[in-house]
């Protein structure tokens, strides 16, 4: 088992932001700066084409931290960020540029690309999860949460499904087809966003994937606008969303 080696740090804002490796993946852990207290933990997972410091990630994070106490931690999925692309990615991303180009459906292409990085991804985000919940502040017995929209959602509803150690989590935007019977198996309550007009996914398919999940509590979010256009304030209420579920009182940040 790798160990997590914890390779930059740097604090501000009341929030520290620590670089870690595990067994050569990459990741950050956000924290709150006083790190006394034991807290909830959330893992989240970054778009395609994005990375572990996107700005929706460490917005994402730093409202977590300053409005709850959380702890919130990404890895890079597999040929993203500071992890190489491999022959495979450089096939599967072509692929989709050429139906961009083309103007055609882009899930024949996305899907079938973003299941296998899931099948790579979830087994990291557990040997993520086993090393951080060995962190004094985090602990073993501590909540867990998951958030993750378009890529993210893909790695996540598989890792949901059989993480049991997670209790909430925030899921949108990514077609149904490889996540039909992951989806099933969730009874955690979810948060899931849908743009109404998203020229990118189906508003049907969309739909499909929140229908299929199995929980008693699960919250659909439709906005208006594009694929590009998911407003800030759903990670706002993605914040009250794990408030709610992993035992903290959001507050004003300072």
């Amino acid at each position: 088992m790798h160990s997590l080696q914890f390779t930059a740090e740097s604090s501000s804002n009341g929030i520290r932001e620590r670089d870690f490796t595990l067994g050569g993946v990459p990741g950050v852990l956000w924290s709150p700066a006083s790190g006394a207290e034991r807290a909830p933990l959330v893992l989240m997972g970054h778009g395609g084409g994005a990375h572990k410091k996107h700005p929706a990630m460490a917005g994402r994070a730093h409202l977590l931290v300053t409005g709850c106490g959380f702890h919130a931690a990404v890895i890079d999925a597999p040929g993203h960020g500071d992890r190489p692309r491999t022959a495979h990615d450089e096939r599967e991303i072509a692929e989709l540029r050429k139906a961009q180009a083309a103007g055609e459906p882009e899930g024949p292409a996305v899907v079938p690309y973003n299941a296998r990085l899931a099948e790579l991804a979830v087994p990291e985000y557990r040997a993520a999860l086993d090393a951080l919940q060995e962190l004094p502040e985090i602990g073993a017995e501590g909540p867990v949460g998951y958030a993750g929209i378009g890529l993210g959602t893909a790695i996540g509803v598989p890792l949901v499904a059989a993480e049991p150690r997670i209790t909430a989590a925030v899921f949108g935007m990514m077609w149904p087809d490889a996540l039909f019977e992951a989806a099933k198996r969730i009874t955690v309550p979810i948060e899931f966003a849908v743009q109404w007009d998203d020229e990118r996914i189906p508003r049907e398919a969309a739909l499909t994937l929140f229908d299929a999940f199995a929980s008693k509590e699960k919250t659909l979010h439709a906005n208006a606008g594009e694929h590009m256009e998911l407003p800030r304030f759903e990670a706002d209420s993605a914040t009250r969303f794990f408030a709610r579920h992993l035992g903290r009182t959001v507050t004003s940040p300072a």
